[in-house]
């Protein structure tokens, strides 16, 4: 597959650019508020670990001072109180782990349910502009990252920030001048910092784009093997997404080194200036200046903080690329949406009647700014009326059919249902009322029974059975190897053509919606399935509008209304007979399309 370039994707260097800082991560604090209580008590325990562990190098210090005392028993208690601390230490860090490590796996299921409930409702429009395979790469590999930062970053970083000022505060109570010369060390720790830094952020705001251009690429491929197999594709899928997969391995391998050089030179620097101090310190010792004990808690305050600073330079980077990718979910919860519902929506008349109106409809898609998918339609189907649309391909007549479902707003022009304009209603609430039979039939990864019972989850097993009857399916679902419980495969694997378009008319029947648009929907079988299906679609239509894309005969001969259709205009409407006769597009049409038919007449 050749690999596209979206707008949020690997060419867009400025995207990159927004994670020069780590306020990103301030989005994140929405998803937090909730759980204050649990990040109360996971803070408290983190204070609680890193004052214990500053106590710690005390009881050190007086077990030292205290090697050559007459009285034992004094050894023994400073021995016995390093052991408490110890104690506290241990339990203090599990409670830590616990209580944080829960934090993090909450907000981010709180994220990802978000993220997929923004992303499930954007309109197809959203989706002309960004592959797939990357949205389900935010949902996964950027949350995880975020889970990494909530879950462990975040606690390490406040834990060492901790150690850090109360390590150097008690260092300066300790030995004053030691504490001076570390002091000097610190801006050559943090100038490499934050001159690595920047490069790290941009860096990793680039590997995470690739990751999710990759996902998108081997979506795209996998979900289409098939059609690659069929046309011997393999080579070159494999070759487009070897050379997507080597991008992101090469902006990884980038990131990789700079934090790398970022982190020998921060942990050479520190441990360079403790080893100088600990000499000066040894000198202090030797001429009485302190005592060892006193030097020993130093060194140890020092280490504490020097590894704060070694970790804090660490988990940086992984704050960093949690940031990132923050910035990238944050896309997908503030993507504007072209079709939006009015914050006081109307509410449709009941019950429905199923009038459709197209008032003057100008429509382009998104993609194809310049190309009007409809001009000026003016329609109006009546109550219960059956009208199918023909026409070339590309004609407009399964924009129609999307238009009705306001999966689009029209650029110019109103539709309406009821007579109400379909932007002044919840899409929910008028969907509830259209059923669909898509050309190319959705089935999902479930059962049969499930993937009918799509178009009324509430329905019995009994109405399912009944619906799949209506629809001609029941014979050969009781025929699998488990009946209506066999699991039908991803996208409906182990289904033919036929069976998938007869589960979708099924689901269909079953919604028992008083407005039913069927696009194709016996293109895929065999001519004894269409007649019986035919003979159950013709049932259905009874009491309801029904709106059919259709080129067989049979079908359209049967419609009250035949709507001709090309380039996005109306070009002729009538019975069949009458457009026949007429001559034109629909008579041309019928003779390349229907000469069967017509010669059985």
């Amino acid at each position: 597959m050749a690999r596209r370039t979206t707008p949020n994707g690997p060419n867009k260097t400025e995207d990159r650019e927004k994670s020069r800082n780590l306020g990103a991560l301030r989005a994140l604090w929405p998803f937090m508020r909730p759980y204050k209580l649990l990040m109360g008590l996971a803070l408290l325990a983190l204070t609680a670990t890193a004052g214990v562990s500053l106590v710690l190098p005390l009881a050190v210090r007086r077990v030292v001072d205290n090697f050559n005392t007459k009285s034992g028993e004094l050894l023994n208690l400073y021995f016995g109180a390093a052991l408490g601390i110890a104690a506290l230490l241990a339990l203090g860090t599990a409670l830590r782990y616990a209580l944080v490590t829960r934090f993090g796996e909450r907000v981010v299921a709180d994220v990802r349910k978000a993220v997929f409930n923004k992303v499930i409702s954007l309109s197809p429009a959203f989706y002309e502009k960004i592959m797939t395979g990357e949205v389900l790469s935010r949902i996964t590999t950027d949350t995880t990252l975020i889970l990494s930062v909530i879950g462990s970053s975040i606690s390490i970083a406040l834990r060492n920030v901790l150690l850090f000022i109360g390590g150097l505060v008690l260092m300066l109570i300790t030995a004053p001048k030691l504490t001076g010369l570390v002091l000097l060390i610190v801006p050559a720790v943090i100038i490499p910092i934050m001159v690595l830094g920047r490069r790290l952020r941009k860096l990793s705001r680039e590997n995470q784009d690739w990751i999710a251009e990759s996902s998108g690429n081997a979506s795209e491929a996998l979900t289409s093997v098939q059609t690659v197999q069929a046309y011997t594709h393999e080579l070159i899928s494999q070759t487009a997404f070897s050379d997507v997969t080597e991008r992101s391995f090469d902006a990884a391998r980038r990131r990789i080194w700079t934090r790398a050089l970022m982190t020998v030179i921060v942990i050479f620097l520190v441990f360079t200036g403790i080893v100088g101090v600990l000499w000066i310190g040894a000198w202090d010792v030797r001429a009485g200046g302190m005592t060892a004990g006193t030097l020993i808690q130093f060194v140890i305050y020092a280490v504490m903080v020097a590894g704060a600073v070694a970790a804090l330079s660490e988990v940086f980077g992984e704050l960093q690329r949690a940031a990132g990718a923050t910035e990238r979910l944050v896309e997908l919860l503030n993507a504007e949406d072209s079709v939006r519902d009015q914050p006081d929506p109307a509410t449709l008349p009941t019950p429905v009647r199923g009038e459709i109106m197209f008032d003057n409809v100008t429509f382009s898609y998104p993609s194809r700014p310049g190309i009007a998918a409809l001009d000026a339609v003016n329609l109006t189907i009546t109550p219960g009326e059956t009208v199918a649309l023909v026409g070339p391909s590309g004609a407009g007549k399964t924009t129609v059919i999307q238009m009705i479902q306001r999966f689009y707003d029209p650029d110019s022009g109103t539709v309406r249902l009821d007579g109400m304009p379909l932007e002044s209603l919840s899409r929910t609430d008028f969907r509830k009322h259209l059923a669909l039979v898509p050309q190319d039939p959705v089935i999902f990864a479930a059962t049969a029974r499930e993937n009918i019972r799509f178009g009324r989850p509430d329905a019995s097993d009994a109405e399912v059975e009944a619906a799949a009857k209506a629809a001609a399916a029941h014979d050969f679902l009781v025929a699998l190897p488990e009946g209506y419980e066999t699991w039908v495969g991803e996208r409906g694997v182990m289904l033919s053509g036929g069976q998938k378009q007869r589960i979708a008319i099924a689901r269909a029947i079953l919604r028992d919606a008083p407005v039913l648009l069927l696009d194709e929907a016996t293109s895929a079988l065999d001519a004894e399935s269409e007649r019986a299906v035919q003979t159950a679609v013709d049932a259905l239509a009874e009491g309801r509008t029904t709106v059919i894309v259709a080129h067989r005969l049979a079908t359209v001969k049967k419609a009250d209304r035949i709507i001709v259709m090309d380039q996005g205009r109306i070009v002729a409407t009538g019975a069949h007979d009458a457009l026949v006769a007429e001559g034109g597009l629909y008579a041309r049409l019928a003779r390349l399309q229907f000469t069967d038919g017509m010669a059985a007449e």
